[in-house]
């Protein structure tokens, strides 16, 4: 599997797990708050923040109804456009947002779902583009990104295995030969119970590029999970503030559950080491002391020049001695010196 390189960081294994802190639209279609949640990535030690780009009159028709998430909300507006109008940031938002976020070390990406806003972020030069899973059997609209030349990020929530494939030859077909794939479940929030993590291994195997998880269950359970089956790309939703109106603020993060996620995340890559089975650093003070050893047993001593055999034998804790799993090497060898019942038997007795 080849990696990914964003922004100068190589995604997939064996390198960490990349992290994109989702802002989305939790900005309410304010700048200032946008800055404050790009703060609050950089804070939690992201590597991405990500938001997304849309003219309301391109994605939803006037009386598009809202998902059911959407309108169980008490604030929530009559239609998808009402609501998506609201949350609209100009056009030149973007731009403040990517120096903003350069300033303080971090990447901007940003999510396009329509072709006039894909031709804004294009004049932004960012080092990738995310598809959103909506997105992925709209081929025109792939091909267009694929001809940026730069590399894609693809939510794969809502689709099969066909319609991946689907996408990921109209990618490369259009010129893109770098693709990271995200397992998505497209509900928000999305049922623990229905994540279906073991799609992330599937989907690497089947398509050979490297996959992430776009997590948008409750809490960082399936995010963490998720790294431990081998996601390589971490997307989470986070919010300034949970209680804030807006579609997506229940389900999301808030900056010290991000950084503490972050922080889990890089810990379960600490403990998932390599794939050997070998003795740690950590556990050679203790071999010896809670592995038995050999030691003489009965009650009269070995003389020198007699052979160890196995009713000669103790085994007990004991440090200094030859270990039990050097048993049949010493069962038969001759002694150098006489030893005494409880003595502990080390190679220098030995001949």
């Amino acid at each position: 599997m080849n990696s990914v390189v964003i922004g100068g960081r190589s995604i997939g294994p064996p390198n960490p797990c990349f992290i994109i802190a989702e802002a989305g639209v939790n900005h309410n279609g304010d700048l200032a708050m946008a800055r404050k949640l790009v703060d609050a990535a950089v804070a939690a030690g992201a590597d991405a923040v990500k938001f997304q780009t849309f003219r309301a009159d391109r994605l939803a028709a006037p009386d598009a109804p809202l998902a059911p998430y959407q309108a169980e909300r008490p604030d929530a507006p009559k239609s998808q456009y009402e609501l998506l109008k609201g949350l609209e940031l100009p056009a030149s938002a973007y731009r403040r947002l990517r120096d903003y976020g350069a300033g303080k070390g971090i990447l901007f990406l940003s999510t396009p779902f329509d072709e006039d806003s894909l031709a804004l972020l294009a004049e932004l030069d960012l080092p990738a583009y995310k598809i959103p899973s909506g997105e992925i059997v709209n081929l025109p609209f792939l091909s267009a990104v694929a001809g940026l030349g730069k590399p894609v990020i693809l939510s794969t929530g809502m689709a099969s295995l066909g319609e991946i494939e689907t996408a990921l030859s109209a990618l490369r077909e259009g010129g893109c030969s770098e693709v990271v794939l995200l397992h998505c479940v497209s509900a928000y929030p999305a049922p623990i119970e229905q994540c279906n993590l073991r799609a992330i291994p599937l989907l690497a195997r089947t398509f050979g590029v490297p996959v992430g998880f776009s997590d948008h269950t409750l809490g960082t359970v399936a995010a963490l999970a998720a790294v431990a089956l081998g996601a390589c790309m971490i997307e989470k939703h986070f919010t300034l503030d949970r209680t804030l109106p807006g579609p997506d603020h229940a389900a999301s993060l808030e900056p010290r559950e991000l950084a503490q996620m972050v922080l889990d995340i890089r810990a379960v890559e600490a403990a998932l080491g390599r794939p050997v089975k070998e003795r740690q650093p950590c556990e050679e003070e203790n071999a010896g002391l809670v592995r038995k050893s050999l030691l003489i047993a009965g009650d009269l001593p070995i003389n020198a020049g007699d052979a160890l055999s196995l009713h000669r034998l103790a085994f007990r804790r004991q440090a200094g001695a030859i270990g039990m799993e050097s048993l049949a090497e010493v069962l038969g060898r001759k002694l150098r010196v006489s030893l005494s019942p409880g003595q502990p038997v080390r190679w220098e007795d030995l001949i």
